[in-house]
């Protein structure tokens, strides 16, 4: 089936500046923090020390009696709040209720037992020392295999196990497949915790009118409609009561979709009080107690032949989903993700897959970019690579053996996940030509000879974007996901778009503003993009895996061509003409064949608002539309190919070359498709090389700021090469794909690829992530275990 396809005129696939950024730049924007309401007080969380421990007792006295404040919250305040859980309907994933205040027991450090309130921040947090808790610490346990064991400390006595759920799915016959193998591999891959760390930590803020029953509602959050059902939920105030406005975000890559406690506790607060409440939390608690993700525990093993043809795999994949299977999208969000998309975008037609989820005595895990499809990605490219290095094949060469051709698409994985388009073979092929890879293997072993390590690594990769309802079924996670867009032409002549979808840096004004401009025939200064406030914006799902280019803009160009037959309409009548006759471009309807006849979108703006002579009876003359949109599954695909230098005898890896070939369909704007992807391979050398959430086995996180969590910096992040295909896709509107998963989700295995390729005359052996210089000499014998 193929979609409405969108009217190329001006400003689609045009290099367009963003028309957002001159507010960011010149300091114009306003965040959460930078919200300022008569007679505010602040909040700050008093949270556990420890990562396991029953709480015998909280006194609050001292605290209550400190300079300036207002409240001091605890469980026993706040109990009759439901607890949070995740909404994921699968059989035998089991609940773990997660209170607004712990109760009896604290599960991971960070976790808040209470909540102060006080006239400013810093009395707040004075305050909050004062609150004594009596805490009987508990044995802790911080790894996800040693929670599976018998005799663990249970986090939840009352599900007698850490293991919230354990599932095998078999697709084919992969028994036979491993039978008839000449070889079979296996790899074990440790994938490390790390986290979105955005630029903007967590905050909110509440304002409870009492006279009107009404809760108005700032966070920094990516989506504004879910939160508004959830504090409707939570509080018991009519969903209608409540006002939710998301202002200016200063990122959130997955981990500002959640719901938190701490929201909960804020918007109670406001209402309890009948005073504005904020929070603003700093990098310590951003780090300690915003969800993590990432971590998992892979084992893997590959049927292959002689001759390197891919007949099956099998897979394990254990997720350690922290503190609570937590309630956007379940301990599963990890391990489920990875298990579906492990065949990629090779030709596997058996294969089985065992899905672990586990609670331990850390941060819970969320929604980080790329979620769930990095670690399965990074595990299975790795172990391609082992695979060809013993069978004596190119690595890219092996890759493409197994790999769909454009021919065999539409494709259906054997996990269920219908490729609809795409160009993978052409992808690695245009990746491969960027670096002129056969000159830098040529390269590679001279260098060797001189005692120098380069490495290529390859990382072709199928992303899965557009989450709808359809996809959101095919990679496992069973719940719907639509938006709706509004477009209006004002009386002026002048645009107006209220999405649903929210932007917080990824340039929606602009892209979304492209598609109404091309399809009203408009300037592109004549739209206004309006999003964030529940009170002007279409209800929807917000903004999370890579779907507001299509679902976003699906709904846009939907709308706006339903506006753009409402103008030719009203234009035909005024020029005694038929609307098939009509060319709208410019601002300006005009007679095809004679220019001269024309009016202006302004003119025809006033005729249908104010002019009944040109309306039918009982026909709207207002020049406005709203459409929704619930895509069929799409994905994107590419390649990105790392060339790095090993030093040997520091283990320190310099990046030399990064190359990414992106097939995102119908590309709306390549410079902000090009931010995109640099944004998101940055993230990913964090990821591999230096990004680690450690803790001790007593359950406290040892990197809790930024001189021990490291983040890559501009001198670790080597010019990145963007080349751009385009596949439109036959099952959206437009032929448009998301595209801002697929940095997170290969840069790593190509990262990593590339420094055990440097190493291969050691035959390094890499079991986890990331690669630390220490880690680096461990695998090739220069340190000792």
């Amino acid at each position: 089936m193929v979609q409405m396809a969108i009217p190329r005129g001006k400003w689609i696939g045009v290099r367009v500046k963003r028309v957002e950024d001159p507010r960011f730049l010149t300091g114009d924007a306003r965040y959460l923090a930078d919200l300022r309401l008569p007679r505010m007080v602040h909040a700050a969380f008093v949270r556990s020390p420890y990562g396991h421990a029953r709480v015998r007792g909280i006194d609050v006295s001292a605290a209550r009696q400190a300079p300036g404040v207002v409240a001091v919250l605890t469980h026993a305040d706040v109990a009759a709040l439901p607890p949070l859980l995740d909404p994921i309907p699968l059989e035998g994933l089991k609940k773990t209720p997660q209170r607004v205040l712990a109760g009896d027991k604290v599960r991971f450090a960070g976790e808040p037992v209470a909540v102060v309130i006080a006239e400013d921040r810093y009395l707040a947090e004075d305050a909050a020392e004062l609150v004594q808790v009596d805490y009987e610490p508990l044995p802790a346990v911080t790894d996800a295999e040693a929670a599976m064991a018998d005799g663990a400390p249970l986090l939840f006595e009352d599900l007698g196990s850490n293991v919230v759920y354990d599932q095998t799915y078999r697709f084919g016959d992969p028994d036979a497949a491993f039978r008839q193998a000449d070889r079979v591999f296996k790899k074990r891959l440790h994938t490390n915790r790390f986290m979105a760390s955005p630029m903007e930590t967590r905050g909110c803020m509440g304002s409870y009118d009492p006279g009107l029953g009404e809760l108005t509602f700032w966070s920094s959050t990516q989506m504004p409609h879910m939160l508004r059902f959830s504090l409707a939920l939570f509080l018991g105030i009519p969903e209608q009561k409540v006002r939710v406005i998301s202002p200016a975000v200063g990122g959130g890559f997955g981990q500002k979709m959640t719901l938190y406690p701490e929201e909960i506790a804020v918007a109670f607060l406001a209402r309890h009080l009948r005073r504005p409440v904020k929070w603003v939390e700093d990098r310590r608690e951003n780090l300690l107690a915003a969800t993590h993700g990432k971590e998992q525990i892979i084992e893997l093993e590959a049927a292959v032949s002689n001759d390197g043809t891919l007949l099956g795999l099998r897979s394990v994949c254990i997720g350690d989903g922290g503190g609570y299977s937590f309630n956007t999208a379940s301990a599963l969000v990890e391990p489920q993700a990875a298990a579906l998309l492990m065949p990629g975008l090779y030709r596997v037609a058996h294969y089985e897959t065992r899905v672990v989820a586990v609670v331990t005595n850390k941060a819970p895990v969320g929604a980080y970019r790329a979620v769930g499809w990095t670690a399965g990605h990074t595990a299975r490219e790795l172990l391609f690579d082992e695979i060809a290095r013993e069978l004596g094949l190119d690595p890219a060469a092996f890759r493409e053996k197994n790999m769909l051709r454009a021919d065999e698409l539409p494709y259906t994985t054997c996990t269920g996940m219908v490729y609809d388009s795409g160009s993978y073979v052409e992808s690695l092929q245009a990746a491969l030509k960027a670096v002129d890879y056969d000159a830098l293997r040529a390269r590679q072993a001279e260098l060797r000879q001189q005692g120098r390590y380069l490495g290529i690594g390859v990382s072709p990769y199928v992303e899965p974007t557009a989450w709808g309802s359809e996809i959101a079924l095919q990679v496992g996670f069973p719940f719907p996901s639509h938006d709706n867009a509004r477009v209006s032409v004002e009386p002026s002549g002048k645009v107006t778009v209220a999405v649903s979808t929210h932007s917080h840096g990824q340039g929606h004004e602009t892209t979304l503003a492209q598609i109404a401009a091309d399809t009203l025939g408009v300037d592109l200064a004549d739209v206004t993009v309006l999003f964030g406030d529940t009170a002007t914006a279409p209800w929807g799902m917000g903004t999370y895996a890579s779907r507001t280019a299509v679902i976003g803009g699906g709904t846009v160009a939907l709308a706006a061509q339903e506006v753009r037959q409402k103008i030719l309409t009203i234009a035909g009548r005024l020029l005694e003409a038929d609307p098939a006759d009509l060319v709208l471009a410019d601002g300006t309807v005009s007679v095809q064949g004679a220019p001269d006849r024309s009016k202006t979108i302004a003119e025809i703006a006033i005729a249908s608002y104010f002019d009944n002579s040109v309306r039918a009876a009982g026909e709207d003359p207002t020049l406005t539309a709203t459409r929704f949109y619930d895509p069929k599954a799409t994905y994107s695909n590419g390649c990105i190919v790392v060339v790095a230098e090993v030093d040997a005898e520091t283990g320190q890896v310099r990046l030399a070359r990064v190359v990414s070939v992106e097939d995102c369909g119908t590309v709306l704007n390549p410079m902000i498709v090009d931010g995109q992807i640099h944004g998101a391979i940055a993230q990913g050398i964090g990821g591999a090389l230096y990004e680690h959430l450690v803790y001790d086995d007593s359950g406290q996180l040892l990197t809790g700021t930024f001189m021990d969590y490291l983040l890559p910096t501009t001198t670790e992040v080597p010019p990145i090469q963007v080349e751009h295909l385009e596949t439109p896709s036959p099952v959206t509107v437009g032929g448009i794909k998301g595209m801002g998963e697929g940095g997170l989700l290969a840069s790593p295995a190509a990262v990593a690829g590339a420094v055990l390729d440097a190493l291969a005359p050691f035959n390094p052996q890499v079991e986890a992530l990331p690669l630390s210089p220490e880690r680096v000499l461990r695998a090739i014998g220069k340190i000792a275990d």
